[in-house]
């Protein structure tokens, strides 16, 4: 029985192997990944198992096997559309691969999320996974210093035996400036939130260069959360100004959305014909006809591939991996199609 009898105590592996007509050792072959074990066997334990109603304790045999495939998903900013759509890839593959997501929301700013991630390590966590955002630095090293492997996205931070996932954001930044001014934007601008993540203070870095290069100085607005709401105050007081740009680079698809809309709203004017917008992650609301957004397309499905093929395979050694992935520029019509 041990490590491997449901929880509520009452069928074992002893049980199922009973039924089934098979040894005890079938019955734990059957339920191990990779074990080897024909057909005819797999078939009737199966069987007996769901006639039993019987389920490994994985909690319980990941103590025997100093592993439990938990892998904990350190999160902020949980209900922008980017992230829920990346954390669903996430746990989609991780599921996959056998292996379970647990989620710690790290919005909150105090002592709590330090203790739900203590309370993930002593379920014998294997490995953390911590999402472009603002989760402190402090939540990776506590990760490390417990033994788990760690996935970084679109961060800055590099640790021994840690992989990170990065995104060529500088570059994306530089193309977004080139086109607006192919398009012959003569005050372009640069909308972006105050969280100063790595991911968009390299997109900001590479807008600024590109137009440097060219003896241009952009309007800027920064403040504020990532959010629809953040955009719709940036848009209104980059539009108030006696200087009104005629172009914009949108840090994040979500203030863009609020940037379009105070245009479009608030100073009647008119997208792409009196302003040119461009955003970052390609959200499914960049897509809506009340949009029609040109941006760049997080590739989620990479990323997700990439972070749990790292987890499946052998341990790392010393040195920090990065994988760099490329943001695909997406053309709708908040652009003139003479930027292309």
């Amino acid at each position: 029985m041990g490590a491997e009898m449901l929880q509520k105590g009452a069928v074992s592996a002893r049980d199922v192997a009973l039924a089934a007509g098979v040894s005890r050792t079938a019955v734990s072959r059957t339920f191990t990944p990779g074990a080897s074990v024909s057909p005819a066997t797999r078939a009737k334990v199966i069987a007996a198992a769901d006639a039993l109603g019987y389920h490994v304790n994985n909690l319980a045999r990941g103590l025997t096997r100093a592993e439990s495939g938990i892998v904990a998903l350190i999160v902020a900013e949980l209900d922008t559309p980017y992230r829920s759509r990346l954390v669903s890839a996430l746990t989609d593959r991780l599921q996959t691969a056998g292996k379970v997501a647990m989620m710690i929301n790290t919005d909150r700013s105090d002592a709590s999320v330090e203790a739900a991630l203590k309370q993930a390590i002593g379920y014998r966590t294997d490995a953390a996974i911590v999402l472009s955002g603002m989760p402190d630095r402090a939540l990776a090293d506590m990760c490390l210093r417990n033994g788990l492997r760690l996935v970084l996205i679109n961060r800055d931070e590099a640790w021994p035996g840690t992989i990170r996932v990065r995104l060529d954001d500088e570059e994306a930044g530089a193309r977004a400036a080139r086109t607006l001014l192919r398009v012959g934007s003569e005050r372009p601008a640069l909308a972006s939130s105050a969280s100063a993540t790595a991911s968009l203070a390299a997109r900001a870095k590479g807008f600024r260069a590109v137009l440097a290069a060219e003896g241009v100085v952009p309007i800027e607005a920064v403040f504020g959360a990532t959010s629809y709401e953040t955009g719709l105050a940036l848009g209104t007081d980059l539009f108030s100004r006696e200087a009104r740009p005629d172009g914009i680079f949108c840090v994040t698809d979500l203030l863009a959305c609020g940037v379009i809309d105070a245009a479009r709203h608030r100073f009647n004017l008119r997208v792409p014909d009196d302003l040119s917008v461009i955003g970052f992650d390609d959200i499914p609301q960049a897509g809506w006809e009340a949009y029609g957004m040109t941006t760049f397309r997080q590739p989620v499905t990479a990323i997700a591939e990439a972070c749990v093929a790292w987890l499946s395979g052998p341990a790392a050694g010393t040195e920090a991996e990065t994988v760099r992935l490329s943001a695909e520029m997406v053309w709708r019509s908040s652009v003139a199609a003479s930027g292309r």
